[in-house]
C-alpha cells in the first residue's frame, strides 16, 4: 500500500473539519482496556431482538459524534451498533499532524491495527452485542475494515464495508478465499483515492473470486457523508447508506 499521502491528508481535513450534526446521543460511551491502554468506544443497542452487529471505525480525528449518530441510526433500525476506538481514551486529534501522526502510526504497525479492532469487537460482544457482525468505517476506519477483511482473524463477522477509505493493499498481503462479502461505497470525484486504486481492488478481489460491489458515486469527493461539511453530497450520502442498508439486510 502507498504511505498516506499529503493529498489524502488534506482532503481528511476539509472533510471533517466542522464534525457532524449536533444530536442528542441514545447510546453510551463505553471505557475498556486492550493490554495497558484505555479507550473509549461508543455502544447503541438495537434491542432485545437485535439482528446482528456493526462495528464501526472511525476516521483519522478519531470516534466523535459522526460515528456516534451513525451507531444511533443503525440501532433504530434494529441492530447493535459499537463504535470503535483505536486511538485512546482522550486522544482526538484536532490538527493535521496530530491526525497524520495517529493514523500513520497504524499504518505502520498493521498488527496494532488489527489487534485495537479486534480488541473492540471483543468488548462489544462483551457488553451484550449481537455475534453475528459486520465491519464498516470511514476514510481511515474504511482502510481498517479492509485491513481486518485480509486478515481473516475475525471470528462470526459476515461482511464488510469500506465508505470512502483508502483501498490499497499492503505487498505482503493477499485476499483469503473465504473473505466475507464486500461493500466498497466510492465517489467519482475522489482525488484522494483516485480510480485507478477502485480498479486495482477489484482486479484483486476478481483474482480472490470473492464477492464484492462497488458503488460509485458521481461527483463525490473524498469524505462525501461526512455531515456539515463541504465535502459533504447529500445525493452520494444518502445513495451510499441505501446501498449499505440493504447490504445489511442482505447479510445479517
Amino acid at each position: 500500500m502507498r504511505p498516506l499521502t499529503t493529498s489524502l491528508t488534506l482532503l481528511c481535513a476539509l472533510g471533517l473539519a466542522t464534525g457532524a450534526h449536533a444530536f442528542e446521543p441514545a447510546g453510551e460511551d463505553i471505557a475498556y482496556e486492550i493490554g495497558d491502554d484505555t479507550f473509549e468506544g461508543y455502544f447503541a443497542s438495537g434491542g432485545d431482538m437485535a439482528r446482528g452487529t456493526v462495528l464501526i471505525v472511525h476516521d483519522w480525528n478519531g470516534l466523535d459524534d459522526y460515528e456516534r449518530q451513525r451507531a444511533d441510526m443503525l440501532s433504530e433500525l434494529g441492530y447493535d451498533a459499537f463504535a470503535v476506538d483505536l486511538f485512546g481514551q482522550g486522544n482526538r486529534p484536532e490538527t493535521t499532524e496530530a491526525r497524520q501522526e495517529a493514523t500513520n502510526a497504524l499504518y505502520s504497525d498493521r498488527e496494532r491495527m488489527r489487534e485495537l479492532t479486534l480488541g473492540g469487537l471483543a468488548e462489544a460482544r462483551d457488553r451484550g452485542a449481537a455475534p453475528t457482525t459486520l465491519v464498516m468505517g470511514y476514510c481511515f476506519g474504511g482502510t481498517v475494515a479492509l485491513e481486518i477483511a485480509r486478515s481473516g482473524l475475525a471470528d462470526d463477522v459476515v461482511g464488510y464495508t469500506s465508505f470512502h477509505g483508502g483501498l490499497g493493499t499492503p505487498e505482503d498481503q493477499s485476499w483469503p478465499e473465504d473473505t466475507p462479502p464486500l461493500l466498497i461505497a466510492h465517489g467519482g470525484a475522489d482525488t484522494a483515492v483516485p480510480m485507478a486504486d477502485v480498479a486495482t481492488l477489484v482486479e484483486e478481489l476478481e483474482d480472490a473470486e470473492l464477492t464484492y460491489t462497488v458503488e460509485i458515486y458521481s461527483g463525490a469527493p473524498h469524505a462525501f457523508s461526512v455531515f456539515d461539511t463541504e465535502r459533504y453530497q447529500e445525493r452520494a450520502d444518502k445513495a451510499s447508506w441505501a446501498a449499505f442498508t440493504d447490504f445489511l439486510e442482505e447479510i445479517l
